[in-house]
This record gives structure tokens, C-alpha cells and sequence, in this order.
């Protein structure tokens, strides 16, 4: 172990297990969350523009946060989304795209409905009433993503996607558009306030990092273990070799 190539390897093994036990340090970093929110910090309504941006992703400690934001509706595009569960029992959501500054806007889910029919008659009712001006308060919800529709109905939508429903609405472009969905808190006449309850607190120790940084840590250990077999082997060798010329 103290021969030149030996002690060269060693420092080798020194550099890698090095670069390990940092890996280690940035996966325990993130481990443990030294700022997490206060707990009920999503049940405090804060506005709309203090949260997130148009077309910036919802940071994960603010999904659910209750927000509140005013704009008019786009008369033409309250669309009918179906699977929708309230307290475990499917039907419909009536959606609707609220512009809430010039050339911004948010997909709202106003509100749930038993049947199909329930739900375009209330969709009719809202687009009857034009461009309204309305106040909302709501829970921010990131976007489902997208799902392919059936081949019998190509504008059917399954999942509540703010990307999904742009490619159906109306007046477009140069539009900016928020990445989570509004789910409001009271629904309008015709339809049933969506079951929308405030997200578990969640651990601010995150085990699946530190579990992660003890791997590193095994890593950098078997660095040096590695070093040790191969000097072991290579004395083995040379042990055999001389009692066989010995012999």
C-alpha cells in the first residue's frame, strides 16, 4: 500500500469519494426545508398576482393556495369537462376563461354538475350573460396535462389542462395564459360548489433526499474499500508468485 501506484490510487479514490460526500452535503441540503410555510398558509386568501405568474409553473409548497382575482368572462368559451369527482361521485365541471388583465387570462372551474345536461344548460346560462365582470376567490391548482381525446369526439376534455383548453378558446392570440387553474370556491346558479378541501400539511424533511445522501455516503465508503481489495489482490498475487518460484 505504500508503493508509489498504490498511494497513487489511493489519492484517485481520495477525489472520488470527495466528489461523493458533496453530493452527499447537496442531497441533505435539500432534505430538510429550514423556511417551510406556516401551517394553514394556503387558507390565506392573497391575490392572484403574489402568487404566481402568466406561464410560470405553481412552486409545490403554494398548490392549493387560496387566491383572489377579478377579470371578465370570455362569453364564448365555457367548456364542459367530464370525470369529474365531487365527494366521490363522477359528473361534469363547467369551465371558463376569466381575463383577468389585457391579454391575460386564467382557466377557471366554476363549478360541478350530476349530468351532462345539467352542465351545458348552466355553460349556456353564463355565455348568455356575456362579458361580465366578476371577483373570484379560489384554490390554484396545477395543470392535470393533457389526454387524448376519443376518436368519436376530438373537443371532448377528461382532464382540467389550462393548455388543453387553450386550443378551444376563442380570441387567442398573443395571450398570456397562468399554468395552474383557478378551482372558485362558490359556484354559480345551476351548479354545485367543487369539493375542493385544503391540501395536507406536508413533513418539512424530505426522507427520500436523505435517504439519497446515506447512498452517497456508501458510495464514498466503497471508494476506499475498492482501494483496499485491489492492493489486497495485488499483494495476493505477488505472495502465490514467490511461493510458487520458492516451490
Amino acid at each position: 500500500m505504500l508503493r508509489g501506484r498504490w498511494i497513487g490510487v489511493l489519492l484517485l479514490c481520495l477525489v472520488v469519494a470527495g466528489v461523493f460526500a458533496w453530493l452527499g452535503q447537496w442531497q441533505l441540503a435539500r432534505a430538510i426545508d429550514t423556511d417551510p410555510p406556516p401551517p394553514g398558509a394556503t387558507e390565506q386568501v392573497r391575490p392572484l398576482t403574489d402568487v404566481v405568474e402568466p406561464g410560470q409553473y405553481l412552486p409545490e409548497p403554494l398548490g392549493g393556495q387560496k387566491v383572489t382575482t377579478s377579470g371578465e368572462w370570455v362569453a364564448e368559451d365555457f367548456i364542459v369537462i367530464s370525470s369529474r369527482f365531487n365527494a366521490g361521485v363522477e359528473g361534469y365541471w363547467v369551465t371558463g376563461q376569466l381575463r383577468v388583465a389585457d391579454r391575460t387570462s386564467i382557466a377557471v372551474a366554476l363549478g360541478w354538475a350530476p349530468t351532462r345536461e345539467q352542465a351545458d344548460a348552466a355553460a349556456d346560462a353564463l355565455a348568455g350573460q356575456g362579458a361580465t365582470e366578476v371577483e373570484l376567490t379560489g384554490r390554484l391548482i396545477d395543470d392535470e396535462g393533457v389526454e387524448l381525446p376519443p376518436a368519436d369526439d376530438v373537443f371532448a376534455l377528461t382532464r382540467m389542462s389550462p393548455a388543453a383548453l387553450l386550443s378551444q378558446w376563442h380570441d387567442v392570440e398573443q395571450l398570456d395564459v397562468y399554468r395552474p387553474y383557478l378551482a372558485s370556491l362558490t359556484a354559480p346558479a345551476g351548479l354545485v360548489d367543487i369539493d375542493s378541501p385544503a391540501p395536507e400539511e406536508k413533513s418539512p424533511v424530505n426522507w427520500l433526499n436523505i435517504f439519497y445522501a446515506a447512498e452517497w455516503a456508501i458510495f464514498a465508503g466503497f471508494a476506499f474499500y475498492l482501494w483496499y481489495r485491489l492492493a489486497k489482490d495485488a499483494w495476493e498475487r505477488e505472495v502465490e508468485e514467490f511461493e510458487d518460484a520458492h516451490a
